[in-house]
Order: C-alpha cells, then sequence, then structure tokens
C-alpha cells in the first residue's frame, strides 16, 4: 500500500498543477497525446523510422523469445525501419519500475510496450502508469478487431477504454501421454481428476501460486466444483464471502492433495518445472495456459509424439492478454508502430503457429480477405492441439481481476498449508 499511497499523493499534485494553468508532468504528457492523435498515421510511421522500441514482458518461453527476436524483430526492420529490444522481465517488477519513475517524477523512462493482463492491468489504470486512449489510432486494430467483442471491451471484469490493445488469446488447456496414459482415463471433471491421482499417487501436481499457471488451475477447478457463475459479484474486500462461495472447491483441493506429488508437501515452483516433470516421465498430466503450446512443444521434440490436449466437459478459463504503452514511454510513436504490426494478419497467423507460440489470434476471421484467410488454413496444427472452434465452444470467462489474490491467499491458508 506504500506505492499506492506516495503514487496518489503525486497524481493529485500534479491534477491540481493543471488545474491552476501550471506547466507540470501532467500537463506535458496531455500535450504529448494530442499532439500523437492530431498527425496523421504516415506521420506517426515516420516519426517512429530509425528508432528503437523496448518491449518488456515475459521471458520464460524460449519459442516466444525466439519468435519475437528472430521473425518479429527482423521483419519489423525491413518494413518499418524500426528496431525491437525485448526484455525479459517479470510483470511485478515492471509494474515496480513503472511507479519508482512515476515517484520520482521522471517523464521520459526506458519502457516503450509492456506485455500485460488481468490484475496487473488494473494495477496499472489504478495507479495511472499507461498512456492512452491508443487503440483508435491503431490502423489494424480499426480493420481487424471487433469493437463488440467482451474481450476487446474488458480485461479479467475491468473496462479496456483504449489503454491496451489486444496481443493474442489464451485458453486454459490440460495435457497427457496417450503412450502412458490410455484415453478412457483421461478426467473430464474435478471428479475423475480425484479418481486417476488416487490410481495414479504421487503423478499429479499442479505449479504452486503465484505461478500464473497454477493459479489458472486453481480457479479451473473452482469453477469445475461450484460453477463459474459463483464468482460473479463476489467483493473481493469480503474475503469470508469469497471463502464461504469457494469453500467446496478449497474442500476438494484439500482431499486431492494427499495424493499429489510428494503427497502435497510441496508443489512444482514454475510451469517449466511442471513441462519438464511432464517430459520425463515423472507426472501423467501437465497444463498450459497457451492452448496451443504442447503442440508446440511436440513439434520441437521436447514432449513425445503421443501428447495430447484436453480440457473439462464444463470447459476451461480463457483470456485475452494485451500491448499497453506506459505514461513516459520514450518512444510512443515506435509502440504505436510495433502494436499495429502485432494486430495484422501476417504476424497474428506466424503467432498462431505452434511452431512459433501457438496462441490464439485476436483479429476476426470475418474481416478477413480470403488471403489473409489463407495465412490461417494453412498452419499445421499438429495432433497434439485441440480445435479452435472446439476451445471457443468450451471456454469460460476469466472472473474480476481483483479476485485472484483473494483466491490465492485463501489457497495458501487452508491448502498449502493444511497440516503444516
Amino acid at each position: 500500500m506504500k506505492f499506492v499511497r506516495k503514487t496518489f499523493i503525486i497524481v493529485l499534485a500534479a491534477m491540481l498543477v493543471v488545474a491552476v494553468g501550471i506547466a507540470g508532468c501532467g500537463a506535458k504528457e496531455v500535450r504529448k497525446t494530442e499532439d500523437l492523435q492530431e498527425k496523421s498515421w504516415e506521420e506517426i510511421l515516420a516519426e517512429a523510422r530509425g528508432t528503437t522500441v523496448n518491449f518488456y514482458g515475459w521471458g520464460g518461453d524460449q519459442r516466444i523469445n525466439k519468435w519475437l527476436d528472430e521473425v518479429v524483430a527482423p521483419r519489423l526492420e525491413d518494413k518499418y525501419g524500426i528496431k525491437l529490444n525485448r526484455v525479459g522481465m517479470d510483470i511485478d517488477e515492471i509494474l515496480n519500475k513503472l511507479l519508482g519513475e512515476k515517484q520520482a517524477g521522471r517523464e521520459k523512462g526506458s519502457i516503450d510496450v509492456v506485455w500485460i493482463n488481468g490484475e496487473n492491468f488494473y494495477t496499472a489504470r489504478r495507479n495511472e502508469l499507461l498512456f492512452g486512449p491508443f487503440t483508435s489510432m491503431l490502423p489494424n486494430f480499426q480493420k481487424y478487431v471487433d469493437p463488440d467483442d467482451p474481450e476487446v471491451k474488458n480485461d479479467f471484469g475491468h473496462p479496456i477504454e483504449g489503454y491496451e490493445a489486444p496481443y493474442g488469446r489464451a485458453q486454459f488447456v490440460l495435457t497427457y501421454d496417450s503412450a502412458r496414459l490410455p484415453e478412457s482415463e483421461v478426467p473430464k471433471d474435478h471428479r475423475a481428476l480425484l479418481e486417476l491421482a488416487k490410481k495414479y499417487p504421487g503423478r499429479i501436481t499442479y505449479p504452486a501460486p503465484p505461478d500464473f499457471t497454477g493459479s489458472a488451475f486453481i480457479r479451473n477447478i473452482i469453477c469445475d466444483v461450484v460453477g463459474r457463475e459463483k464468482l460473479e459479484g463476489l467483493d473481493p474486500g469480503d474475503k469470508k464471502a469469497v471463502e464461504e462461495a469457494i469453500s467446496p472447491a478449497i474442500e476438494y483441493m484439500r482431499e486431492l492433495k494427499p495424493f499429489l506429488w510428494k503427497k502435497g508437501e510441496s508443489y512444482p515452483a514454475t510451469l517449466a518445472q511442471l513441462h519438464n516433470m511432464f517430459a520425463d516421465g515423472e507426472i501423467l498430466i501437465s497444463m498450459d495456459y497457451a492452448p496451443y503450446a504442447a503442440a508446440g512443444k511436440v513439434k520441437t521434440g521436447e514432449f513425445p509424439a503421443m501428447v495430447r490436449s484436453f480440457v473439462f466437459e464444463k470447459g476451461t478459463l480463457g483470456n485475452t492478454h494485451y500491448l499497453a504503452i506506459p505514461f513516459n514511454a520514450p518512444n510512443k510513436a515506435g509502440a504505436l508502430a510495433f502494436i499495429n504490426y502485432i494486430l495484422s494478419p501476417e504476424v497474428q497467423a506466424s503467432k498462431n503457429d505452434p511452431v512459433n507460440w501457438g496462441d490464439l489470434p485476436v483479429i476476426d476471421f470475418n474481416r478477413l480477405s480470403p488471403e489473409e484467410k489463407k495465412l490461417f488454413e494453412d498452419i499445421n496444427l499438429g495432433d497434439a492441439a485441440l480445435p479452435g472452434d472446439y476451445l471457443q465452444a468450451r471456454r469460460l470467462a476469466e472472473p474480476d481481476a481483483s479476485l485472484i489474490p483473494v483466491i490465492e491467499e485463501i489457497w495458501v491458508e487452508k491448502v498449502l498449508k493444511e497440516g503444516k
């Protein structure tokens, strides 16, 4: 809360400065926004040419890093004369960096584009760390993105209002090796998962929060046990009410715990660790919030050829991740050009290929030309991937972002620390 209180004082001071007509940080930023909005797209591209865009985001997947460095970066420079500098950094470190720059009154920071979504977007907006609105300035957003899409309007329940542009779609999936686990034993709900864990004790586990995928697994279990609708309207400030609403799912996870890897006394710290355990045959089921990640790992030889994906019959959570521009980005023109390029059919199709990433596209297929549609039709997803329409039919909306830390806290108290 220390960061929030200090930031609030700085923002309030900036508002007062603008109100009395004194040139301050806030006033300068407003003028910069207006200047960009008054320029044509051609003028923005001309301003961006010859610059470097510093792109900060999660760097934990080498396939994604390689795609950005070896596919996107060269094409971006060839097409627009813009260099891409990818900086791998966890989002909490990025937000702390931006908060520090905000408190120090730094009008020119070091980050141009941030990979962000969910509770982190909520935190960034609450502390006024983002530049915008800007999506109306992007030609490809106007041409290819459906503005009425709920996930274009809201991010984990919070209005976007043009302060971030969609980057890709994700959906939680589970994976198994059909050479080790017969299809008849693949669990289609939480009950079957418990029976599987009892049959093969120590062969099932999941990453512990705050790992993103581990937290998503817990939310999926909650949705499967109590129903997604139970999470609607919950007040994150009323922890007792949240705990009561999800208590059947918490009891389920306590029942599951002794049959997990190491009897639930410890959990994999990261998704990468879970994937390694799965690849080594130590556990029977892995998981990912990138729906085609397993297909990509099969293609690269990281996973066995007989790996397949599945989701629960009631569905699994899906979300959209986004790109945003910090309030003090030094190269806003370059940031706009980069984000606009990401929204092109060329890049969205490349990102959809499991060899590169396996991310679901954010552009509306109804807006594509036959030639643009063919870019996606020519992609070989592989046997480990589930069809996009199958996933869409089983897609559940993420709950309000502010509920996530409360759910994680309850899990730590009632499941992780149980019996300790």
